[in-house]
């Protein structure tokens, strides 16, 4: 399994509030939905790292 990394987020209420909605209806967590939206538009912008030969 990949390693995570910690990281403290500062985030507007509203926002936060929109994404808990969004996970829920998804069944994933907070967490999860924000590390979600942000490979997808990692992905869009075609900027997702590439997986390295080792993993």
């Amino acid at each position: 399994m990949a390693k995570k990394k910690a990281f403290a987020l500062r985030i507007d209420p509203e926002l936060l509030k929109a994404v808990e909605k969004w996970a829920a209806d998804e069944f994933r967590s907070s967490n999860g939905q924000i590390e979600w939206i942000i490979s997808e538009a990692l992905k869009k912008s075609k900027r997702f790292p590439k997986p390295k030969k080792d993993e």
